[in-house]
């Protein structure tokens, strides 16, 4: 069963359970699906929909920080709930000793060296580590790769 499938059925279980605030969730994120079909004209597969996931956790993330800031705990507690249903979709994440060994092993491939490389380096682990690991920790473990 595709990812695309399993959230049709989640919403379709959500519904029958009567449970708005997950349905609500699984609808917007179906409503993200939809949109970038229908934008560029393609049909996402499972790689596809876990980088709209991805995209949508983060700005749940952002925006939990934001409403703590503002001490609006509601929304910061209704967000959360949000982000618990989407983490739901995303694949098993990379820990971050193997995130580290992995961006070494590209490092050594691509010969980089230096700050300079930074962008190449994360054009090639973005690629092959999409929807594995989060992309912040990624982030630091290319710097303190090429810093090294």
């Amino acid at each position: 069963m595709s990812l695309k499938e399993q959230i049709t059925e989640d919403m379709k279980a959500a519904m029958r359970a009567k449970d708005s605030e997950r349905l609500g969730t699984i609808r917007l994120l179906q409503a993200a699906i939809k949109q970038r079909e229908v934008d560029e004209r393609i049909t996402l597969d499972d790689v596809g929909v876990v980088a709209i996931v991805d995209k949508l956790i983060k700005q749940r993330k952002d925006s939990i920080a934001a409403f703590e800031q503002a001490a609006r705990q509601d929304l910061a507690d209704k967000e959360s709930a949000e982000l618990k249903v989407l983490q739901a979709y995303l694949p098993a994440r990379l820990s971050a000793e193997e995130v580290s060994a992995e961006v070494k092993a590209i490092v050594a491939e691509l010969g980089a060296a230096g700050p300079g490389d930074m962008g190449k380096v994360m054009g090639a682990v973005k690629t092959r580590l999409a929807g594995k690991a989060d992309m912040g920790l990624v982030s630091a473990a290319v710097k303190a790769a090429l810093a090294g």
